[in-house]
């Protein structure tokens, strides 16, 4: 099938390398033309496992192609995606300039007959909005198509490929066959795809991220209790996910959800139901523990080193929002860092993927360590802000050594507080007493 993906963001990139590795032949569209030379070389501006290997094979096999003709790639294609930022307010409201830039050069590139697919995260209504501005610069047949991803970053490639479920919103049967063809071949071993109408399929993404981020508030809350009566949080999760009912994911402690979809979508939520005059009251109070979550942990830092920090220096393990990933919107890190600086702290930092992302964040405000153990050479504690995984299992004979303190603040719960506490290590994690 021949497809054009409009815009070359997170979204934009997995999504169109993805259909081009099933065969389709992919045209990726986007105004910076520096980027789409770095992307025909493999060099792309983000870090996702396996993504870079995939878009040099595509490439090289004519599959995926990179351009910033949109009028040729619409022409070219049946199925027009639009992977557009829709960059969001501080009331919840998206900015949905760019997508409907694009509904009206798809329209006025048309030739024939066009599925206009919104890919981006968009609020309810946002597709009839896009099929009217077609409508008034085209006299060609269309479908718009609500098509929400579910990409975790970190494991988004495998998640276009082997999705769990693949949502469309369509409202005629044209463009549902379409849509279901191309699909087709990533859901082999029968995993559903499910039919809805457009509206049901734009409320689906803001829904199941909303859902999550309560999950973890909930976790987190249930921590805090944890702390001060005296359970242990990590047992309290596993007993909780024996249950069937709740299962096994998003009730970790630590420091909250971040990156760009949770923040963004439980405000968006937010937002529609203002609009509306329904109650957010559940909503609301998600984002708020959120928020409260990484104070209480700032609050652990000060009260064991005093609220002024000056004179020490605090070693940071973790930028990223998560690990696997070189994103650091809306982390914890940043509000974790900027608490340590205001207090008049030095803070050395390393991670191993997030370090560039940090530069355009920090600047020369913080210092930036060559690997780990660097970080906390003569440092007064370590305090671990990203679950990577070369974090989980160090020396601890060695960061004693290295660190001034044997005192680890622990955002994610990585270590055995018994071994360190046997070790002589002076440890504070989240939701243990």
């Amino acid at each position: 099938m021949r497809i054009c993906v409009i815009g070359t963001g997170y979204v934009g990139l997995v999504a169109g390398t993805c259909l081009a590795e099933m065969g389709n032949d992919v045209i990726c569209v986007d105004k910076d033309t520096k980027k789409l030379a770095k992307l025909e070389k493999g060099i792309i501006p983000i870090y996702e496992p396996g993504l870079e290997e995939l878009i040099k094979v595509n490439v090289s096999e004519g599959r995926l192609t990179f351009t910033s003709n949109l009028d040729m790639a619409v022409k070219k294609s049946l199925v027009c995606f639009i992977a557009v930022g829709t960059p969001q307010g501080d009331d919840g409201s998206a900015d949905l300039s760019a997508v409907y830039s694009v509904a009206e050069s798809i329209a006025k590139s048309m030739n024939e007959y066009k599925v206009i697919v919104d890919k981006s995260t968009v609020p309810v209504g946002t597709a009839d909005k896009v099929a009217e501005i077609i409508k008034n610069h085209t006299t060609f047949e269309y479908d718009v198509v609500s098509n929400p991803e579910f990409l975790k970053q970190g494991a988004a490639v495998d998640d276009f490929l082997k999705p769990d479920r693949v949502v469309i919103g369509s409202n005629t049967k044209k463009a549902t066959e379409i849509m279901q063809d191309l699909y087709s071949p990533f859901l082999r071993t029968g995993n559903p795809v499910i039919i809805m109408d457009v509206k049901s399929a734009e409320m689906t993404k803001y829904a199941a991220n909303s859902f999550l981020a309560v999950k973890i508030s909930y976790a987190n809350q249930i921590a805090n209790i944890c702390e001060k009566v005296g359970a242990d949080a990590e047992m309290v999760r596993i007993g909780m996910c024996s249950d069937s009912r709740i299962g096994t994911k998003f009730l970790f402690a630590g420091l909250g959800y971040g990156g760009s979809c949770f923040p963004k979508d439980v405000k968006a939520m937010i937002k529609t139901a203002k609009e509306f005059g329904c109650d957010y009251n559940l909503l609301q109070s998600a984002e708020e523990v959120n928020k409260a979550q990484r104070q209480l942990f700032i609050r652990k830092i000060t009260k064991r080193l005093g609220d002024d920090l000056k004179g020490k220096t605090i070693a940071i393990w973790g930028l990223a929002f998560k690990p696997k990933t070189n994103d650091m919107r809306e982390a914890p890190s940043i509000t974790v860092i900027e608490a340590i600086l205001a207090r008049g702290a030095k803070v050395v930092a390393f991670d191993p993927k997030a370090m560039e992302s940090a530069k355009e964040i920090f600047r020369n405000q913080i210092s930036y360590a060559k690997n780990a153990y660097d970080a906390i050479e003569k440092a007064d504690c370590l305090v671990i802000l990203t679950e990577w995984n070369e974090f989980r299992r160090p020396d601890f004979d060695r960061v004693i050594e290295l660190l001034k303190t044997p005192l680890i603040f622990d955002g994610r719960n990585l270590y055995d507080k018994k071994r360190l506490k046997a070790k002589g290590i002076e440890y504070f994690s989240v939701g243990k007493k």
